[in-house]
């Protein structure tokens, strides 16, 4: 399945992948980080079992994308901020003595034309290689990263990943995969998505598409739409207009057997609104469900609220009042297409997919190779 790729897009710089050392410490750490349009995160981890036990994490909101729809370019100001974020992750890398990391860079460097100069300057500045993954990559890590969140009874299942500059849709067909597999199978994805039939049982991909909207680049597209209600309308309807070429777009899908999960920061904000938590709890958060109905009654309150009033609800946070409605009107449009009682709250993503890939592949998991 040949990776789509946003409009616009310039050549892919070579990708430089970080190599594993001869010899694998099985409780080493391992450090992942996502570079997006919108933030930087990183985590380091330990593998525990088959799962891994985070040691260290940052998150900053840099906005590297800031003005990137308008100027085709990352501005020095943005680059400046994000230089700073890395050296932060640089110095908890050698804090915690990081023996294997990888460090990906998504939808603005894909896009901007100026990104070989920002990769040497953060070389320069940080001594850390950023590697430009491509979007197939991208979905793919996150589809393994919400493998524990699959249900046993879930036959058809829609991957989404919202992020700063795109948004990822994997469609995913468990039908021929026992139950108490499907998670498993789910993981194997990471080595890459395989459309063909088999004759043994595993997990196949419908298909899969990479938009490329995400909740700062649709926010710019319509930020000249002054009325509130008017501009969540219209950034809705012109996202659904890209999944035209998506297969299962046609398609009426029944809720029984279906499962979406949703992973980024739109869904999990979301889900803190839904619950009325005035401080975020990722506890409560990451693997609630939630229904069409619970979702829309949340994106019915923000359009309430109104502009001022979203940056005084302590449920949005600071960091994603800007971002909150454009993120809900690809939310929305998601739940007009394909309504469903069993939307599955992520509070993990690209990060997480680069842990578990990284550990399976080297065999430090319990139950990998995978």
């Amino acid at each position: 399945m040949t990776p789509r790729r946003p409009k616009g897009a310039g050549a892919f710089p070579k990708p430089v992948v970080t190599t594993a050392p001869t010899s694998i410490d099985p409780v080493a750490p391992y450090a992942a980080l996502d570079l997006g349009t919108n933030a930087c995160r990183m985590l380091i981890a330990q593998p525990k079992g088959s799962q891994f036990h985070v040691v260290d994490s940052f998150s900053k909101s840099v906005q590297l994308g800031a003005g990137l729809e308008a100027s085709g370019r990352l501005s020095r100001s943005s680059m400046a901020r994000t230089v700073q974020a890395l050296k932060i992750c640089k110095a908890k890398f050698q804090k915690h003595k990081v023996q294997r990391m990888r460090l990906v860079a998504t939808e603005a460097c894909r896009r901007a034309g100026n990104t070989r100069d920002f990769m040497r300057l953060v070389r320069r500045e940080t001594g850390l290689v950023l590697e430009i993954i491509k979007p197939e990559e991208e979905a793919r890590l996150a589809v393994v990263s919400c493998a524990p969140l699959v249900s046993v009874r879930t036959e058809q299942l829609l991957v989404v990943d919202i992020g700063g500059g795109s948004t990822e849709l994997v469609w995913i067909d468990l039908t021929r995969v026992p139950g108490p597999e499907r998670a498993r199978s789910i993981m194997r994805l990471h080595k890459g998505f395989d459309s063909a039939d088999h004759p043994f049982p595993r997990a196949k991909v419908v298909d899969w598409i990479s938009v490329p909207l995400g909740v700062a680049t649709l926010k710019d597209q319509f930020r000249d739409v002054e009325d509130d209600a008017g501009r969540f309308a219209l950034m809705s309807w012109y996202f659904e207009e890209q999944l035209a070429d998506f297969l299962p777009y046609a398609r009426q899908q029944a809720r029984e057997g279906f499962q979406i999960i949703g992973t980024s920061g739109t869904v999990t904000t979301v889900a803190a609104s839904h619950l009325g938590l005035r401080r975020y709890d990722r506890t409560k958060v990451d693997g609630l469900r939630m229904t069409s109905n619970q979702i829309d009654a949340v994106i019915h309150d923000y359009l309430k609220l109104g502009e001022a009033g979203r940056r005084a609800d302590p449920r949005i946070g600071k960091d994603r009042q800007e971002l909150i409605m454009s993120g809900s009107a690809i939310l929305q449009a998601l739940m007009r297409i394909w309504p469903t009682d069993r939307l599955s709250v992520a509070d993990r993503g690209l990060r997480e997919g680069l842990l578990y890939a990284q550990m399976s592949s080297d065999g430090v998991l319990e139950d990998g190779p995978f």
